[in-house]
Parts: C-alpha cells; structure tokens; sequence
C-alpha cells in the first residue's frame, strides 16, 4: 500500500497531541467497547506523565496528522527497557486513518527505533476483541504471551500481553 500523502508523521510531542491522543482513545472505546470516564482519565493521566518525563534517547512518540490535526499516535516507552522490555502504549487511528497503511507505518517505525536502540523485548497490554490490532500485531512478531481478566480499563476485559523478542541475548 502505497504511504497517504496528506497524512505526516511526525516523531516528537507536537501540541495538542495529548489531548487529542486521549480523546481519539476516549470516542474509540466508549463506542466499541462501553469504555468510560476512568479509561479516558487514564490515558490523559498517563500520557502527560510520560511526556513530561519524555526522554528521546529512550523514548519515542509518533503523531499522525492529516492538516495539521492529530489522527493517530504510538509511543515507546523505554524507561524500563532494560529490566522487563520497551513498552509500546497509546496505539491509536482515527475512522480518517483506519485501513489505509498509517497503523503498519507506526508500527513498523516504533519496532525499528526498538531494533536500532538494541531493546531486547518489546510488550504491549491490550484486550481480548481487538481482532484488527492483533493482526498487525502478530504481521510485525507480536505474539500472545499471557492471558488473564482485569479490569484496569475501568470495566472487566480478558487482558493479553503481546511480545516481541527483539534479541535473546
């Protein structure tokens, strides 16, 4: 698929991104999934907290934006990279942007930036459900490594946690 050319990705925080990071998760899972204040809350919380932490040495947020406007993000989060892994967080596209290669860009960018600052395993925490996800999860090494119910999403999930052995050295 060939890259969209009115959508930028921009490495770095850009303002407005936490807002709209969280509002993009907020919508998406109050639709889908019944999701609701807690969860939105969370991801605003979180997100400021590891932005205001931000460290590009170790970290990575991708922002895609279509004029301007944020349309998607992912981050690596990498201040514990080397004890239990880089954590891939706040992976998200707008209805603008499902489907047309942008989630496969951030990805592949996020598993580069992991590969090239040599982290050994990257892993991510999501729930059972999130079917299209999972693929591209799976498409880029991603593998199911642990199941288990939670309700750390603010409603009660079958949480999994998806792996990617960078390295087994």
């Amino acid at each position: 698929m060939a890259p969209d050319p009115s959508v930028t990705v921009t490495r770095g925080y850009i303002p407005g991104a936490i807002g709209r990071i969280a509002e993009l998760h907020g919508t998406y899972y109050a639709t889908h999934w019944g999701f609701g204040l807690f969860f939105e809350a969370k991801v605003a919380t979180e997100l400021s907290a590891f932005l205001t932490a931000y460290n590009p040495d170790r970290d990575a947020l991708w922002v895609a934006t279509i004029d301007g406007r944020v349309e998607g993000g992912i981050v690596i989060d990498g201040s514990h990279a080397a004890e239990s892994g880089a954590h891939l967080r706040w992976f998200i596209l707008s209805d603008a942007l499902r489907g047309k290669g942008i989630g496969r860009r951030l990805i592949d960018r996020a598993v580069d930036f992991c590969m090239g600052k040599a982290y050994r395993r990257i892993f991510l925490w999501t729930f059972e459900g999130l079917d299209v996800a999972r693929h591209l999860y799976e498409s880029v090494g991603f593998s199911l490594t642990r199941q288990q119910k939670g309700s750390g999403w603010g409603t009660e999930v079958n949480e999994q946690m998806f792996e990617c052995r960078l390295s087994d050295v």
